[in-house]
């Protein structure tokens, strides 16, 4: 098991950025990748953003594409999402999450099987 935890959520205005990081304890060991997802009240988890272990391939949802920028810190055991240009749409709980599979970087929940508790994030207009 690895334990996964949010932070750096909170209310930012339009047009404003945020960084969310998400640190990894536990059994870290293994090339998994890793994603960010989000959940908006009364909507179904979305996929945000996914990242390869070594970094170098990285995917994106449509609506973020541009303005949200995944990294990863190995060494650290830490996911990033750099958040710019926030919009109120933005508006959600986001949650970190560690890929079932070495082999494969995938946008869909069910891929992922280790998820973080998650952060709120409130973007005002």
């Amino acid at each position: 098991q690895v334990k996964l935890v949010e932070s750096g959520g909170g209310l930012v205005q339009a047009g404003g950025s945020l960084r969310l990081s998400c640190a990894a304890s536990g059994r870290t060991s293994g090339s998994f990748p890793m994603g960010w997802f989000r959940q908006a009240p009364g909507k179904e988890r979305e996929f945000v953003a996914s990242i390869s272990w070594s970094g170098d391939i990285t995917y994106y949802a449509d609506s973020v594409k541009g303005r949200f920028t995944i990294s990863r810190d190995n060494a650290e055991n830490t996911l990033y999402l750099q958040m710019n240009s926030l919009k109120p749409e933005d508006t959600a709980v986001y949650y970190c999450a560690r890929s079932r599979n070495t082999w494969t970087i995938r946008t869909d929940t069910k891929s992922y099987n280790q998820w973080g508790l998650g952060t709120q994030v409130t973007v005002s207009s």
